[in-house]
C-alpha cells in the first residue's frame, strides 16, 4: 500500500478502493511507514560522511564531473501541499501555489547526503540554507571535512574542499557559485561552465527522486507534518534504490519541481580569491579540459 501510494501518487481515496481499508486507516498506515522508514535507513544510507568518505566523494567529482576539490552539489526545490491551517501565508511559493522546501547536498553518484525539509515555501535557497543544520555545521567547520590541499597537478595554493551550488547562494570559502552572468570574460565562462557540470549532479538526482516516487508530481494530500515525513521517506528510499539498482540516465531528464526564489546574496572576499584561483586553474594545462573552450 505505502510503495504504491509513493510511486503512483494517487489519492488516499484510491487506496481506500483499491485494497479495501478505510480512508483513515489508509492515512494513518502511510504516516506511520513514513516515519519508520526514516527511523531505520536514514542513519544507515544517509549518515554524514567522515574524512575518508568526504576524499571519496571528491575523487568521484573529479573522474565524472571534472571539478576538483568538490565535495557535494547543492540546491533546494519546492514541494507542493496543501495549504497548512493557519499558516498558509508563509507557505505561499509566488507561482500561485503552496509549498515547503526541500534542500539538498548530492554527490556525484546522484545520492543525497543531507536533506532538510519543510522550509517555508516563500523562503529563499540561501535562507534556507543558513538557517539548515548543515549550513551551520559548515559555518562552524563541524564537517569533517579534511584540511585543504592542492589541486591536481600543482604545488601551491592549497585550496579548500568546496560545494558547488547555483547563483543563489552566498560566495564563500566552502562553497562556490558561478559569476554574474553579465560581461563575462573567457576565462569566467569557464568556470561557469565546469562548476555547472558539476552542479547539474544534484537537479538530476532530483529528476530521479521525482519520476521514481510520483507523489512529488502532484501536491501531496496529506497534513504538512505527514507530507513532510513522506518526503523524507522518499529520500531515504531513493539512496537505498540507488545503491543498489545504479543509475539510469532516462530518469533524470525531468521533474516538476520548481526551484526555490533567487535572491541577491553577498559573497565574502575570500571565497572570490579562492573562485579566482579555480578559474586561473581550469585556463591552464594542468586544469584544462580539450572540449571545454568549445562548450561555452
Amino acid at each position: 500500500l505505502f510503495c504504491s501510494y509513493l510511486a503512483t501518487g494517487q489519492s488516499l481515496i484510491s487506496l481506500h478502493y483499491t485494497f479495501l481499508i478505510g480512508k483513515s486507516t489508509a492515512s494513518v498506515i502511510v504516516k506511520e511507514t513514513c516515519i519508520a522508514i526514516w527511523d531505520v535507513l536514514h542513519t544507515a544510507v544517509m549518515a554524514q560522511p567522515n574524512k575518508e568518505e568526504w576524499l571519496k566523494i571528491v575523487d568521484n567529482f573529479q573522474q565524472t564531473c571534472n571539478f576538483p576539490n568538490c565535495v557535494g552539489a547543492i540546491d533546494g526545490k519546492h514541494i507542493r501541499v496543501l495549504k497548512p491551517m493557519r499558516r498558509g501565508s508563509q507557505f505561499f511559493y509566488y507561482k500561485k501555489y503552496f509549498s515547503v522546501v526541500l534542500f539538498a547536498v548530492c554527490d556525484a553518484n546522484y545520492c543525497f547526503r543531507y536533506i532538510d525539509v519543510g522550509s517555508y515555501g516563500s523562503s529563499s535557497d540561501s535562507a534556507v540554507f543558513g538557517h539548515s543544520d548543515f549550513g551551520q555545521m559548515l559555518l562552524n567547520n563541524a564537517l569533517d571535512l579534511t584540511g585543504n590541499t592542492t589541486l591536481p597537478g600543482t604545488t601551491y595554493p592549497s585550496m579548500p574542499f568546496v560545494f558547488v551550488g547555483d547563483e543563489a547562494f552566498a560566495l564563500g570559502e566552502h562553497l562556490m557559485r558561478p559569476y554574474s552572468s553579465r560581461g563575462l570574460s573567457i576565462a569566467r565562462r569557464v568556470f561557469n561552465y565546469r562548476l555547472t557540470r558539476a552542479r547539474r549532479v544534484v537537479e538530476c538526482a532530483f529528476g530521479i527522486l521525482a519520476n521514481k516516487w510520483r507523489i512529488l508530481h502532484s501536491p501531496i494530500h496529506l497534513k504538512l507534518e505527514t507530507a513532510i515525513s513522506a518526503v523524507k521517506a522518499a529520500c531515504a528510499l531513493h539512496n537505498f534504490v540507488r545503491q543498489r539498482d545504479g543509475f539510469n540516465f532516462e530518469d533524470s531528464l525531468s521533474h516538476s519541481m520548481e526551484s526555490p526564489t533567487r535572491s541577491g546574496v553577498r559573497g565574502t572576499t575570500h571565497g572570490a580569491a579562492i573562485r579566482d584561483h579555480f578559474t586561473a586553474y581550469f585556463m591552464s594545462p594542468q586544469g584544462e579540459l580539450p572540449w571545454q573552450m568549445q562548450a561555452i
